[in-house]
């Protein structure tokens, strides 16, 4: 019954619903998409490695910290594996090179998400302009007196209306979920290379006093 009304509704939108319903199925690919790209992500996460490294760092035990950033799938820690390696060289350039890498797989295919957030209603406005364009058609040429032709065009409008805001709604949920996680990245990322840099700072000006005390 549920489904017979579902597709009795759709087909009441007339042809824009297609190219509505396409949006639809696009947007869904790719949120599902992001959505295994970030459980992955997750599940190659280590909190307790990654404490582990921050607190070797904050003591200058960097032999300790690039013990535990090798063999490991985790980002975070192959950043400061990258940061560690080339630290008397280009630290934060291959830092950022690494976390700009990460950063672009985070957000592969977020355009077409947005794309999907603007494009649904507007696909919506356009199906209720060619609802109301038919309600004014019946009006000139049969008047008001046939209500169902008039019902069945303004019922086009507004399906058209509902099922562009009902896609772009929760696709902009979503949008903003992911970009608050790439957001996060950045954020852990900076993090990261400001520590590293401090634990290098301070290693250097121990090298130095102690060259000046011997």
């Amino acid at each position: 019954m549920l489904a017979n009304i579902v597709v009795d509704t759709f087909l009441q939108g007339g042809w824009v619903m297609w190219p509505i319903l396409a949006a639809f199925f696009l947007a869904l690919c790719v949120i599902l998409d992001r959505a295994i790209w970030w459980l992955r992500l997750q599940a190659t996460l280590q909190p307790d490695k990654q404490n582990r490294v921050r607190d070797a760092l904050g003591t200058g035990d960097f032999a300790t910290a690039w013990e535990l950033t090798q063999k490991t799938a985790d980002p975070y820690l192959k950043n400061l594996a990258e940061g560690i390696t080339h630290a008397r060289t280009s630290m934060l350039a291959a830092m950022q090179l690494h976390a700009t890498h990460l950063i672009e797989k985070s957000e592969a295919r977020m355009w077409v998400i947005s794309t999907m957030i603007t494009l649904a209603p507007l696909l919506g406005l356009f199906g209720t302009v060619v609802g109301i364009m038919k309600v004014f058609a019946v009006i000139t040429t049969q008047g008001t007196a046939n209500a169902q032709a008039l019902a069945g065009g303004i019922a086009e409008a507004l399906i058209t209306t509902a099922a562009g805001l009902a896609i772009a709604i929760p696709t902009l949920i979503v949008y903003r979920y992911f970009r608050g996680k790439v957001d996060d990245l950045v954020v852990r990322m900076e993090a990261d290379a400001v520590k590293l840099v401090e634990a290098l700072g301070s290693r250097r000006s121990r090298e130095r006093r102690d060259r000046r005390a011997a």
